[in-house]
Order: structure tokens, then sequence, then C-alpha cells
């Protein structure tokens, strides 16, 4: 079968532009707030259920003096990322610009300064797409009534005390924080909504009635017409966001594969948190953007900063590493997606595959002595190998039948590549 007639699969058309989202397939998210202080998870509110009195501590101790997004965007550009998702506001509330519709944000904080137009110019100005992750939640806006995540959901004082919050206010709020979002920051590539609230045996759920979806996102594209929206407004747009979790094959909706992205935390909280011992290694974290590329994903990779302004040392270990490995194998992850799906993959391996430069890449995760069998309908159309780290020949030999191709590897894995890659030509 000639290459060109190979099962290749395609995701469905969106609204937006997603086509160098496709390519790009490896972003920074980052979740910074006032959270970053109490140091122990970004849902501290709801989780210790802290009223916004007692709260109110972090928000008068937020100075992140050692704050600047220059090295924060380096790391992610020599991490590899080529995009990047901040919390512009979380569900505690606080946002990070100077927004006209609140006091609650960080110029007026002991900090005194607008901290995301800077984070903006600096991640723009290393080539990075920029993106804002924006909370459908508010446990501070006056009008936002409780709900199943409230952190006074259980409080019968304050619930009784705030029957008569009217959420359509702090929706109209929600509608022109994002107005504001979508004019002042110059062209923004992905607006990252988070999240619709199911309903429980009390309260009402808030979903896309509630935040009047169809309305907003008809807002969003008149102010940036090409931009990417996720699925967490109730009405899927551009990108699914499947969370802490990887999918065993590509993301399809109704049969359909979509275009996706999976995000993750490099331990257990998206905030910082000083005492979270579960951190993935750098090995793990590849394999994760590997396997991601291999279903036709990205992979979206937080940090949390500390309440300074720097990024944990333990972050910053896994981005360097993972630095190291992109600087040699990011033809195997930039412009990739799925092989074509008559390709059968050797175990212990993963396929991505350029179709615009006709390139296989062999992920080998266990190094494996002696060589690898390649199977099938991919031995058909195998013209040369070589180790991508080093650009090293690999030498292979058909049988006789055409239909295996023994790859020849030397005894010892390459040493610059914590995961080698076969780079395989294909005629």
């Amino acid at each position: 079968m000639d290459l060109d007639k190979l099962t290749l699969v395609q995701p469905a058309p969106t609204p937006g532009d997603t086509s160098w989202f496709r390519h790009d397939r490896f972003g920074m998210f980052i979740h910074w707030g006032l959270y970053a202080l109490p140091a122990r998870h970004e849902w501290i509110r709801n989780r210790e259920m802290i009223s916004v009195e007692d709260y109110e501590k972090y928000f008068r101790h937020f100075n992140p003096d050692l704050y600047d997004p220059a090295v924060w965007a380096k790391a992610a550009a020599g991490a590899g990322m080529k995009y990047f998702v901040v919390t512009t506001k979380h569900h505690e509330g606080f946002c990070l610009w100077d927004s006209a519709l609140t006091d609650y944000k960080a110029t007026n904080t002991p900090y005194g300064k607008d901290i995301l137009h800077p984070m903006v110019d600096a991640f723009r100005s290393e080539g990075l797409k920029i993106g804002f992750y924006h909370s459908l939640l508010d446990w501070h806006h006056p009008e936002y009534s409780v709900d199943a995540c409230h952190p006074m959901r259980i409080n019968e004082e304050f619930i009784a005390a705030n029957a008569g919050r009217d959420t359509s206010k702090y929706v109209d709020y929600l509608h022109g924080q994002t107005e504001e979002l979508m004019t002042q920051f110059g062209k923004v590539d992905i607006l990252w909504y988070d999240f619709s609230v199911g309903a429980s045996g009390r309260f009402a759920g808030k979903g896309k009635e509630t935040w009047r979806s169809e309305e907003l996102i008809s807002k969003i594209r008149g102010w940036q017409p090409d931009i990417m929206i996720n699925d967490r407004l109730q009405i899927d747009q551009d990108v699914k966001t499947p969370e802490q979790r990887m999918p065993e094959k590509w993301v399809e909706v109704n049969g359909t594969p979509v275009v996706w992205e999976g995000c993750h935390t490099f331990s257990g909280s998206w905030g910082y948190y000083r005492d979270e011992e579960t951190w993935k290694s750098s090995e793990q974290l590849l394999i994760m953007l590997i396997d991601s590329v291999s279903k036709g994903g990205n992979l979206l990779l937080n940090v949390g900063p500390t309440g300074r302004g720097e990024f944990d040392e333990r972050a910053l270990d896994r981005l360097t590493a993972m630095g190291e490995w992109m600087k040699r194998h990011s033809r195997s992850i930039y412009g990739c997606t799925q092989a074509p799906l008559e390709f059968e993959c050797p175990d212990f391996c993963k396929y991505t595959y350029n179709p615009d430069t006709r390139t296989l890449y062999l992920h080998v995760l266990s190094w494996q002595f002696g060589g690898i069998t390649l199977k099938g309908e991919v031995v058909k159309h195998i013209d040369y190998a070589q180790i991508l780290s080093d650009a090293s020949e690999i030498p292979f030999q058909i049988n006789a039948e055409g239909n295996t191709a023994a790859l020849k590897l030397p005894i010892k894995k390459p040493c610059n590549a914590e995961i080698p890659v076969i780079e395989i030509f294909l005629k």
C-alpha cells in the first residue's frame, strides 16, 4: 500500500484555529494565586472550609518580591514548551491583573503591581503563545451563590444570611472580566475556562445556562476570532481537556476524534504545595508527553510558583531535564501525531509520526538488548533509520518475505537520551 493511502486519523474541524496547537504539542500551565501562601493546595478554601474573613490574611500578605516573569518564560522555552496558560483568576476569586471590576486583585496587595501584563510580555518575547485560564467559580464574589463546591456549603449561618445572592449579577461580572482579558492583552491564543458545577442533593448546579455560555462564546469570538476555547463551558468548542489521566486512545466525542490536550501536575497539586512529595520523575513526564502525541494530543504541564514568586526547585529540575531531551528529540514531538493505523508498534515502544516529512519516530521506553523487530505494513516503507540524538545509523535487515525488519541496536543505551528515539525515514 502506498504511504499516502495509509490511514491517518484527523480531528474534527473546530471554530477556532488549532493548527499551531496541533503542531506545537507542549505547553506550560501556571496556577498562581493567594493559595501559594498557605502552600497546601489551591483548593485550600474548599478543603478547610475557610471563610472570606479568615482567608483575608493571605491577601494582606501577598508580596511576591522575587517575581521575574522573564525567568519563568525562559524556563518554559528552555523546556521546549511553545505556549502557556496562566490562572488569571482561580476559584478563590483573586485576580492577577488590574481589573476595573473588583478590588480583589494583585494591585491592592502589598505587591501593588499588575502581575499579568508583564507575564504576557515576557512569554510573548520568548515566542510562546498566550493562554488565559479563568475560573467560572468565584468564592469571594458577593453575588456568587453557595453550591456543592463552595467553602461555606455546610455553614448554615452563612447559607441563611446569603440566601438572596443573585448569581446573574455575578455572571455579568464574569462576562465583564472576560471582556477585559480579551481586549487588553493583544492577541490571546487560548481561553481555558474551569468549570461547570454539578447539582447536589441540596444545591443546584451551575452550567451553560447559568454562565450564558452561548452568549459568552459569541462575544469571545467577536473579540478574538482565532482563539481556542476549551470544553468547560459545557459547550464543546476547540479542545477537550482530560485532567490528571492518560487517555487509552485518541480522545473522541460521539465516536469522532477531536483536538485534545491532557493537563497534568508535576505532583499531586496544581498550586504550590510545600510538603507534597508525589513528584513525577523527568522520565515519567517525558513518557506522558510522548504518549500524548502518539495519540494525537498535547501535554499541558503545570507549575505552581511560590509565594515569593519563584518556580519550585523541583519543577525547575524537571523542566531542565525535559529541555535537555527536547533539545535533541523535539523532531519527534513538534508537527507529529499518531502513526498510520496500519503500523504495528513493538512492545515497550511508542510511535509518533510527522506526515509532512514522512518520518516515523520509534520511542524506545525500555532499551532492548540486541535490537527491535518491526513487523507488518511499516516494513514496506522503511528507507533509512538512525538514532535521533546523534544521527548515527541504525542498520536493519528485512527478511525474505518482506514482512519483518530487524533493527540492530547498540548494546549500550545512548548516554544523551533519557528515552532514546529511532528516527525512521519512510519512502
